[in-house]
């Protein structure tokens, strides 16, 4: 079964299911008889998506979850079949596929959503935690387990820095053990747990309430400058944050924000 996009390119997908709701867009990892597996396939799909200026279709939301019973069980079988049997060239190629995976939801300007439940693992791991929200229902269960099969999870270490303290990073990435969602929770690696008949619902509460809170333009500002200063030594941080202060003061959306605040005393309705 293929879809069309509810979004403004010319493309179906195969691995992805995709409906528009106003200003969201929900996706579901489409294949819950592999445990939504990451194929190639679906790695590719996922990139083509989020690398789409989503903002300019009125999208100001993505939520991510999965059919069946799991978000993710990571690589397919197929695919760890591929690695045992690939030359450093092809390695080298899939390295860089996943690594526009990762950049791909990292650099997405609209807010992103993760809504996991049941098992969450390795790459599928790091797709939920590269979201700006991961949404966990109670029984969800999360293992980066690259170290398992002799694998190093490298793409993710660069981002969960942002989400996680070094110590439990380390623990994560080094002992691959499931850990449940309050233990998730604890450390960093979701921002909230709710029963799992009440993911989707706390989701659409989630991104409802910051876009009526907040400027889907500085939003997509400060996203960007997260990436561009994180790691960056203190003087040349403060330089490109001082340059996206300014950049910012002249956006339609600050100007209403100011004038609606002098007038009203109160902050605009974004949504």
């Amino acid at each position: 079964m293929t879809t069309e996009s509810p979004v403004g390119f010319d493309r179906r997908f195969e691995a992805l299911r995709l409906r528009r709701d106003d200003d969201l867009l929900w996706v579901e990892l489409a294949n819950p008889r592999k445990a939504n597996a990451l194929s190639p396939q679906m790695v590719d799909e996922i990139i083509a998506l989020y690398r789409h200026d989503l903002r300019s279709e009125g999208v100001r939301a993505v939520l991510l979850s999965g059919q069946g019973k799991h978000f993710s069980a990571g690589a397919d079988l197929a695919y760890l079949q591929s690695l045992a049997e690939a030359g450093p060239e092809q390695n080298r190629e899939d390295s860089e596929r996943l690594e526009g995976l990762f950049a791909s939801i990292l650099r997405q300007e609209a807010l992103t959503i993760a809504l996991v439940h049941g098992s969450c693992i390795a790459g599928g791991c790091g797709i939920a935690t590269a979201h700006d929200y991961v949404v966990a229902a109670d029984d969800a269960r999360f293992m980066y387990s690259e170290v398992r099969i002799g694998f190093v999870a490298a793409l993710v270490a660069t981002f969960l820095p942002l989400r996680l303290r070094g110590r439990d990073l380390r623990e994560l990435l080094l002992d691959p053990q499931l850990i449940d969602a309050r233990r998730a929770l604890d450390v960093g690696l979701v921002n909230r747990v709710v029963p799992a008949a009440e993911l989707h619902a706390a989701g659409r509460a989630l991104a409802s309430g910051i876009l009526e809170r907040a400027s889907s333009e500085s939003i997509a500002r400060t996203k960007r400058l997260l990436l561009e200063v994180f790691g960056r030594p203190l003087e040349e941080a403060m330089t490109r944050a001082a340059a996206a202060n300014a950049e910012a003061r002249a956006t339609a959306d600050c100007r209403h924000g100011i004038a609606t605040f002098l007038e009203t005393k109160k902050p605009p309705r974004w949504r």
